[in-house]
């Protein structure tokens, strides 16, 4: 496990808050010079810490209305090829397996309930292999900080 000292932790505790602030505006709210914060960001980078730089989307404005998790029991035999088709699916933006009462949980974006409703039933219901399926509409979201970047 690498270390990390405590700029580097306020490093990737602005860079979360937004990662396209400029490292001379950085280096003047952080008071560290910035040929520092150029080579720790790159050492950073380099040792994988960060991963990546992007944006942040507002759903909504793409027509986006409901968001929800999906849990799946799926038999265990066909796990390659259910895993394949949600990749397929472009209204799955994400797969994880678990541990519970569920084998897998996806994360699908759909423009209405209407919408949300045929993607489960007409979509992922009908995945060879798909044995059950429980829907969690997502009411609504507070993002909070990773417990890392608490300072």
């Amino acid at each position: 496990m690498h270390r990390f000292d405590e700029l580097d932790m306020k490093l990737l505790y602005e860079l979360t808050k937004d990662g396209s602030i400029s490292v001379p505006t950085l280096s003047k709210k952080l008071g560290i010079n910035a040929s520092v914060l150029y080579s720790r960001i790159k050492r950073l980078m380099k040792k994988k810490l960060i991963k990546k730089f992007t944006i942040e989307i507002d759903d909504s404005l793409l027509g986006i209305g409901v968001k929800a998790n999906v849990g799946i029991n799926r038999d265990p035999k066909l796990k390659d090829s259910i895993h394949k088709k949600f990749l397929e699916t472009p209204e799955v933006v994400s797969i994880s397996e678990v541990t519970g009462r569920f084998d897998i949980m996806i994360q699908v974006y759909a423009k209405n309930l209407e919408a949300l409703h045929s993607i489960v039933i007409e979509k992922i219901g009908k995945i060879e292999g798909i044995q059950n399926t429980e829907t969690f509409v997502e009411l609504q979201k507070t993002d909070k900080d990773p417990v890392y970047l608490i300072q």
